[in-house]
């Protein structure tokens, strides 16, 4: 579910706000927030208001 969070949030490009980005996903709200600490201790993602989204993909870890 991590790696498939972390694509959909790449992809949301600050769309949608991580909570409905989970929810899209079918993950709960303490799921959702379960995979964005992990993605922040990871150096994955950001704190970053990126529109309606708070959290934004790092540039070095964007694959290609």
């Amino acid at each position: 579910a991590k790696e498939a969070f972390y694509q959909l949030l790449h992809t949301n490009n600050g769309q949608l706000n991580e909570s409905d980005l989970g929810e899209q996903m079918g993950l709960t709200e303490d799921e959702t927030q379960q995979i964005i600490s992990t993605l922040l201790s990871e150096n994955k993602i950001v704190f970053k208001n990126n529109r309606s989204c708070t959290y934004s993909v790092l540039k070095a870890n964007r694959k290609k």
